[in-house]
């Protein structure tokens, strides 16, 4: 069975910072771009960071450039992948949801877009008080 969980969320004050940790089991995660989205009430969901499989690759949206960093970890039959949070505003406070796809082995593939992801995991609360 394919999955994605997502851990790590929470409730943090303005200027603090959280990691958000997803991980990936049932299919050859390791080979594909994995993405972290986000949804806030009343939203649509919109894109926060992405990384191709070899971790060569990396795009953030302009919101979170210089604040978040993504990373991931291709054990041999796990991929965890982290996005460090810092510097958290009020307007970072929403769902968020890590996703894999895209073309297996692409070294430039990091889409920024929810329809270039097809595995979805539940999502984590992330709240930013102000």
């Amino acid at each position: 069975q394919m999955q994605l969980v997502e851990s790590g969320g929470g409730l943090v004050q303005a200027g603090g910072s959280l990691r958000l940790s997803c991980a990936a089991s049932g299919r050859t995660f390791r080979a594909y771009a994995m993405g972290w989205f986000r949804q806030a009430p009343g939203k649509e969901r919109e894109f926060v960071a992405a990384i191709s499989w070899t971790g060569e690759i990396t795009n953030y949206a302009d919101s979170v450039k210089g604040r978040f960093t993504i990373s991931r970890d291709n054990a041999k039959n796990t991929v965890t992948v982290l996005l460090q949070m810092n510097s958290l505003k009020p307007e970072d406070t929403a769902v968020y949801y890590c996703a894999a796809g895209g073309t297996a082995y692409s070294r430039t593939y990091a889409d920024t877009t929810p329809n270039g992801y097809d595995v979805w995991g539940q999502g984590t609360q992330v709240t930013v008080s102000s």
